[in-house]
This record gives structure tokens, sequence and C-alpha cells, in this order.
């Protein structure tokens, strides 16, 4: 359905006037600024109620934000509030309502994928015989080992100023390495050690 400008409930207003001459329908009479200044509300309610698809979205809610947010229990302690833009708010907030959380490589390299960072994950294990090889294995008698892992994310642009949903103000672009590692921290198995590599090594 079309959304209806101010001109169009203006029409209306007038045509539910009472007929004659008493009451002109000139654009500069007081009747006719009385009705248009009504017209211009209508037509924001209208546009507001045609916008109300993309609210109930969240990942193409503007207005109502603060209230998926609320909901969904963000700004998450876990990153210290540091969600910023519209763009990230939202991806943050979509990642929160569609998580169903994992344990694996391949879960730990989606979730940064949803933040817009390309991760590698590199797993250890101890130096043992019959399963590692002199010359490709480090060797390392420590067992711990095993329970570290590498996460490697070379410097990059993780969020990007989009047209439509950035605001003015937002950067063009800009690394949140800090939200990643609070994820990842929060939801890595609690057995474990993490190691975060930003360099190409």
């Amino acid at each position: 359905m079309a959304v209806k400008t101010a001109d169009d409930y203006l029409q209306v207003l007038q045509a539910l006037l009472p007929p004659g001459q008493a009451i002109t329908r000139h654009p500069r009479a007081n009747i006719t600024r009385l009705l248009r200044a009504c017209a211009v509300i209508l037509a924001d309610v209208d546009a507001s109620i045609a916008g109300l698809a993309d609210e109930a979205d969240p990942r193409t809610t503007i207005q109502l934000l603060p209230d998926w947010e609320r909901v969904a229990g963000l700004p998450d302690p876990a990153v210290g509030g540091a969600a910023q833009s519209i763009v990230e708010r939202r991806a943050w907030l979509a990642m929160r309502l569609t998580s169903i959380g994992g344990q694996s490589t391949a879960y730990f390299i989606g979730l940064a994928a949803k933040l817009g960072a390309t991760v590698t994950i590199d797993e250890f294990q101890a130096f043992g015989c019959g399963f590692s090889q002199v010359g490709r294995d480090q060797m390392s008698g420590d067992a711990s080992v095993r329970f570290q892992w590498r996460v490697n994310m070379p410097d990059q642009l993780v969020y990007l100023f989009q047209m439509g949903a950035s605001q003015v103000g937002d950067p063009l672009g800009y690394v949140r390495t800090g939200v990643i590692e609070a994820l990842f921290a929060r939801f890595k198995p609690s057995h474990t050690t993490l190691i975060f590599n930003y360099g190409s090594d």
C-alpha cells in the first residue's frame, strides 16, 4: 500500500468539510492552513506505520533498536558496551537472537564472520610417536598445548560505513577486535586457553 502524503490527507480533510461558499478551500485560507498542519501529522503517522515492517526485523530496525536490544539483553557486559554504530549494533543483535552455540572451529570462524571478520584458527597438540612427523610438527612434551588454540586475525576493516544504515558521525571503517576477543573468550570451552594473533605469521 502506497504511503499517503500530506497533500493526500489535505484533500481527504477538505472533502469532509460541509459544502458551500462559507468554508473556502483557498490554499492561503486559515482553515486550509489548519487542515494542512493536521495533514502533515497524519502523513508522518502513515509513514511510521509503513516503516513498521522494517522495525519488526532486527536486521533493518532503527527506531526500535533500543527496544530490541533491551529484549535481547544488550549491550552485552562481556564486551563492555563497545558496539557504537547502527550497523554494528544490528549485527550484534542479530547474532544474539540467532546464535545456537557451539565449540567447533567452524562455529568460531562463523561467529567472527557474523561480525565482519575473517579469521583462521590453529589447534595444537603435543608431539607423540605414531601420529607426529619429524620436520612437520613442532616438538613439545607439554601435554597442555592440546588445550590451547590460536585465532589468527590479520589487520582488517571489520565494519564499513553503509549508506542508509550508518549515521552521520560513524567512521568510514574501523576495527573492532576487542568485541571479537570478548566474544570468543565468553564462548570458548572453559578448559582451553585462547591466544590471539594479529600478525601475518
